[in-house]
């Protein structure tokens, strides 16, 4: 006869039955991860993942224990040798920072901490709070406003136009929804915007259509001319114009709009003013841009991210509203689960998924306060100065080169430059462009991007990292000038 005591399945736990090899494992974690840093300028900036490692990256679903040696041996063969490259010094693609060790270190304490950062009476509630006000001290909004960490600025831009729809669209979205719209909603940018804009307006259900993108002068800002008369169209035609989206740093060649005239325009005509400064916003803290970019203040709403000049690990993004009950009225819901207590786990701070859509949140903030308290924001800014002076410096080398072609204005730390060969077309050169970038990359020897500016592909080098030097610059435009040479007699 089976007794009750048998029927009682044996209890197990997912902690290691071994502390002590997992704390020797840990150690050597801690290790390979210093090595790998402190080397990373004396290796390939990228591997192309040989066909065997991505078959064993397809494999089925484990059904059985392995030990976390194991494990750990599996990652140094078949994941860490194949990074993206974006803590390499000579990772130039798109808009990507390269994080820090102590940020490192600060996702392993959050991850064993492991609290879900949306309610309750605990640190990192406080901690997600007090880097909130840094952000805000950062963009001189005042103490008033509210702000949301979100994964980077596709969130914050979502977010910041959610609170924008309704808040101008002069009645009830949250219960009636865009059928109790008495005229089309519709928003502002340039054809520079960045491509999450668009998505935000697909998903918050305003659709493409709604999204009236404007023309950019020859420095790739947006028309301001253009930008009013296309308001003035659409209020005679019966649409509503509800915002602006201006951009500190467009993903093609760093363009920053003109803010103050946007601003005036939105005072206007009443319109939400927002910024998608996910690249750039964070060059108001130099000298060089301080004045520039001051009118961030102005905005309504500014999207940024930590994670890119500010070097947290990926991901930590920013979002800004100045009206705070604004902000709050667009996605608190308090349902009976989440009821806030005067005291206790359920007491403490506003819950933070008042102000956005999740409700599972990491925590993020963490990586972020021990980086400004290890640096300090001088230190920080100090190193957004250097990154421009190096793209400052790239822009000169190529105009003194005449085997290169500047293709763009140098705003921000974006340079766009081509290989040029006289007598041939312009397909011809692009073809000739795009093998070079591809040679750059196999090689390991640096990792641009490219764009294509005016039916001209171009090489699109981003400086967003502080471990690049000068001499990874001059590498980069050396081994172009030599490479474009090898392709163009090739090609004779």
């Amino acid at each position: 006869m089976m007794t009750h005591k048998s029927r009682i399945m044996k209890e197990q736990s997912l902690d290691p039955e071994n502390w002590h090899q997992m704390r020797k494992l840990g150690h050597q974690v801690i290790d390979d991860v210093i090595d790998l840093l402190c080397n990373i300028g004396h290796v390939p900036v990228w591997n192309e993942v040989p066909q065997e490692v991505k078959n064993t990256l397809s494999t089925d679903l484990p059904q059985f224990p392995t030990t976390a040696n194991d494990v750990y041996v599996e990652f140094l063969r078949t994941i860490l040798p194949y990074p993206k490259g974006n803590i390499h010094p000579r990772f130039f693609a798109w808009v990507q920072g390269g994080g820090t060790p102590l940020g490192a270190f600060a996702d392993l304490l959050a991850s064993a901490m492991n609290p879900n950062v949306t309610i309750g009476e605990h640190s990192a509630m406080y901690v997600d709070q007090q880097v909130v006000k840094w952000c805000k001290q950062l963009m001189g909004f005042p103490e008033t406003s509210s702000g949301l960490l979100v994964s980077g600025g596709s969130m914050a831009n979502i977010t910041a136009l959610t609170v924008a729809r309704n808040h101008k669209a002069g009645y009830d979205v949250r219960t009636n929804g865009l059928y109790g719209s008495p005229a089309a909603l519709v928003l502002y940018c340039s054809v520079e915007t960045h491509s999450c804009v668009l998505k935000a307006a697909e998903i918050l259900g305003l659709g493409k259509n709604s999204v009236r993108l404007i023309g950019v002068d020859k420095q790739y800002r947006i028309k301001i001319k253009d930008l009013e008369k296309q308001i003035q169209t659409d209020l005679k035609t019966g649409f509503s114009p509800f915002c602006v989206v201006a951009t500190v740093g467009t993903v093609n060649t760093g363009a920053i709009d003109p803010l103050k005239s946007i601003r005036d325009i939105c005072r206007t005509y009443q319109l939400w003013f927002h910024i998608d400064g996910a690249y750039g916003a964070p060059a108001k803290l130099t000298g060089s841009h301080k004045q520039r970019l001051r009118y961030i203040e102005d905005a309504d709403s500014v999207a940024f991210d930590l994670h890119k000049w500010f070097q947290a690990p990926y991901e930590a993004g920013c979002v800004l509203i100045k009206d705070q009950e604004v902000h709050r009225a667009a996605f608190s819901f308090t349902p009976k689960y989440l009821m806030n207590e005067m005291e206790g786990l359920a007491g403490g701070l506003d819950p933070i998924t008042n102000y956005g859509f999740e409700l599972s949140r990491g925590f993020k903030a963490l990586k972020v306060w021990m980086s400004f308290k290890e640096h300090g924001i001088k230190k920080i800014t100090r190193q957004i100065v250097q990154n421009l002076r190096q793209a400052k410096h790239l822009g000169l080398l190529i105009t003194r080169n005449p085997e290169l072609e500047l293709m763009a204005p140098i705003s921000l730390s974006i340079v766009c430059y081509r290989f040029i060969r006289q007598g041939i077309s312009q397909s011809e050169a692009n073809a000739l462009n795009r093998e070079l970038l591809i040679k750059l990359q196999v090689s390991g020897i640096a990792s641009p991007s490219s764009t294509i500016l005016g039916g001209a592909y171009c090489i699109r080098v981003c400086i967003l990292n502080h471990r690049t030097k000068t001499s990874d610059i001059e590498l980069l435009v050396a081994q172009s000038i030599k490479i474009g040479y090898s392709i163009s007699e090739a090609i004779k």
